[in-house]
């Protein structure tokens, strides 16, 4: 019985997860919303052919990535995955997999101890309970171990177009605050005041094109506000 009910509160706990929490997003007026509507208008001209900066072929694999870029850049998981993926191409491979040989597959990434556990987790949840499939729901996708909001967002908006809120990572969360979006430091948080400022529609594309912009001119070290498009509507320009 009491394992019972144990379970019972970790499903609770998860269903709640679902949505961002413990905060309300801040309110915004119709000046920041046309700003806001102008930036991400000029977004979308510079960067037409944004998309997800991790390889995957399939949603097994941009949940592995995902996972692995936690405190990690792309560029480093991209050079990481294709030989996980020869290695171990399915979750049943993954799940199977000697905990030592991920360890060493993944080392360079950081965390390798925490992140190849959370590997082999994800994938024996997977087999186990999902038929080898990576879910779509996002309660089902928290279940997964090292599954978070970040990733789940990533790979239900990667994956299926699915707009449940923003990707928040380090440059999406840097740029925003030099915007004016928000002045929050917690992910969470900043996910509820993007979602509130900007339409939902805009949502799967807006973290893409942040993160290229953070990457090509709004780089953190030397922010290249002369070659910025979105400068004129920057209240962070030349600062």
């Amino acid at each position: 019985m009491a394992a019972k009910k144990k379970a019972a509160k970790k499903r609770a706990a998860k269903k709640k997860a679902a949505k961002p929490r413990g905060y309300r997003a801040r309110r915004y007026g119709k000046a920041d919303r046309l700003r806001g509507a102008r930036i991400v208008a000029k977004l979308y001209r510079t960067y037409p052919d944004h998309e997800c900066a991790l390889n995957h072929r399939d949603a097994f694999e941009l949940t592995a990535a995902t996972i692995l870029s936690a405190q990690c850049t792309d560029e480093r998981v991209n050079m990481v995955t294709p030989e996980l993926f020869q290695r171990w191409p399915t979750p049943a491979a993954l799940a199977r997999a000697p905990l030592e040989a991920i360890e060493d597959v993944v080392h360079s990434t950081g965390f390798f101890r925490n992140k190849a556990k959370n590997l082999q987790g994800m994938a024996q949840r997977v087999e186990e309970a999902y038929g080898g499939e990576i879910p779509q729901a996002m309660n089902d996708l928290l279940s997964l171990p090292g599954v978070a909001r970040k990733t789940a967002n990533v790979v239900r908006g990667v994956i299926w177009g699915l707009a449940d809120g923003v990707v928040v990572d380090t440059h999406v969360k840097r740029i925003s605050t030099l915007l004016g979006w928000t002045n929050r430091s917690d992910p969470v948080q900043i996910e509820r005041d993007l979602m509130a400022l900007h339409p939902q529609e805009t949502w799967i594309d807006l973290s893409h094109m942040l993160i290229h912009h953070g990457r090509a001119v709004c780089i953190a070290r030397r922010a290249r506000c002369d070659e910025c498009r979105l400068a004129t509507d920057c209240p962070s320009a030349g600062v």
